[in-house]
């Protein structure tokens, strides 16, 4: 089985703190993969060794996350990609996965392609379900456990309870953060890790012009971050009629 890992490198961090153009500061912090990620990576390398096949992580950003992707092949992934361009830079979630599909297609049929179900940095959980969207393929996000076979089962984490899914392939599962714990790097790892070879993908290379990527591209701009208390959502539950009602006192204009 072909198993594509999508992975992030984010600020070690919950702050965070934007440019004048408005893309996120990342250079006085210290950077680490995505926590939903590694749990993706996991269950990539448990069905490896359970199926056979091969495993590639891809991952877009700048040179130095180059570092994520050898601690991945460090933990047993055996091909790597990275997306670093300055035109990639400032990418939408729709931008994103728009250029993440180039590459998927770039690199060869996958059987399955897994990711993090959000970034940390950005908290939208919309990269994984619109990359499989432009694929055409089936996606279960959310995914707590998943088990590959003759068919794809996935439990999925709803604020309901879980729902379990059964799939064909090929098939995107977007993973929970700890839902699989990430082995640590072995020494032979660690050596191969040093000595792999990261394949480098630019724009030109996924036939991608400067306008359908990058900041240029994106349709939505991010125009302010703000932290807010571990556990605290701004939300409550209301019914049906409730939400009529607090449209109606928000947007008068726009009702019936």
């Amino acid at each position: 089985m072909r198993i594509l890992v999508c992975v992030k490198q984010v600020p070690d961090t919950t702050e965070v703190r934007l440019r004048e153009d408005y893309t996120l500061e990342r250079d006085f912090i210290a950077q680490v993969m995505n926590p939903a990620d590694e749990s993706a990576l996991e269950w990539a390398l448990q069905t490896r060794e359970k199926l056979g096949g091969e495993t590639t992580v891809l991952s877009m950003g700048p040179e130095r996350a180059e570092t994520t992707l050898r601690e991945a092949i460090a933990r047993g992934a055996d091909y790597a990609a990275l997306l670093t361009d300055r035109r990639f830079a400032g990418a939408d979630t729709l931008i994103t996965a728009r250029c993440l599909a180039a590459a998927a297609k770039r690199l060869g049929g996958f059987d399955m392609i897994v990711c993090g179900r959000r970034a940390v940095d950005g908290e939208t959980g919309q990269v994984g379900p619109m990359l499989a969207a432009l694929l055409n393929i089936p996606c279960v996000p959310n995914v707590t456990v998943a088990q590959a076979g003759e068919k794809l089962i996935a439990d999925q984490l709803t604020e309901a309870g879980v729902n379990r899914w059964a799939s064909g392939y090929p098939a995107l599962l977007t993973f929970c953060e700890w839902s699989y714990r990430l082995r640590l790097p072995t020494l032979s790892g660690l050596r191969r890790a040093r000595q792999a070879e990261i394949m480098r993908l630019t724009p030109d290379e996924l036939g991608l012009s400067a306008e359908e990527c990058g900041i240029k591209a994106s349709p939505t701009r991010v125009v302010r971050v703000e932290a807010r208390p571990v556990g605290v959502r701004p939300c409550k539950w209301m019914d049906a009629e409730g939400v009529m009602t607090a449209l109606m006192e928000r947007c008068p204009e726009a009702m019936p």
